[in-house]
């Protein structure tokens, strides 16, 4: 995985005990059903642009691209927000994911 965030990293040191919680109900919610890790990072990632969380949008789109999603699939992913959340929540998320997917083009 890619740098993680100096405020996560912070906050994994500050409180490890619930770190080691958080980390262990994604574990457990990532294998509790039939998606495999692909999907779910796109699932992640729509959730992430129609909650507008810039720092979600980022780093689900770099654990997707882990997972094996190319960028066209992120993005398509994204433009589905259009008719649920509207086209500047779209936008916005496409704008980070963008950031994400031409750094790692760089």
């Amino acid at each position: 995985m890619g740098k993680l965030p100096k405020r996560y990293l912070k906050f994994m040191e500050t409180y490890p005990a619930v770190g080691k919680a958080y980390r262990e109900l994604g574990d457990m919610v990532a294998v509790a059903g039939p998606l495999d890790a692909k999907v779910c990072q796109l699932v992640k990632i729509g959730i992430a642009v129609g909650a507008r969380q810039e720092g979600g949008v980022r780093s689900h789109v770099r654990k997707a691209l882990e997972a094996g999603a190319t960028a066209e699939e992120i993005r398509h992913a994204i433009l589905q927000a259009t008719t649920t959340v509207g086209f500047p929540n779209m936008m916005a998320g496409l704008s980070w994911a963008d950031d994400v997917l031409e750094e790692r083009e760089a």
